[in-house]
């Protein structure tokens, strides 16, 4: 498993305090629902990760904080 983050998720997680292994275990274990048109929310623990899935690479988009 190959995570990629993007500027914008590497400045979120350092703004909430959010590591790279809570992202991996959210992406794992976290519920996932589809978020148009073509990006995934996995919700764990107190925030969310927004990602892209390309075959065993992770692109993450951004990490907030769950509603």
């Amino acid at each position: 498993m190959q995570l990629i983050f993007s500027k914008h998720a590497e400045d979120k997680m350092v703004e909430r305090g959010i590591n790279q292994a809570e992202v991996k275990k959210a992406i794992v274990a976290g519920s996932k629902y589809f978020q148009e048109p073509d990006k995934i929310v996995a919700e764990y623990s107190y925030f969310s990760v927004v990602y892209k899935k390309i075959a065993d690479t992770y692109f993450i988009i951004t990490v907030q904080p769950r509603c």
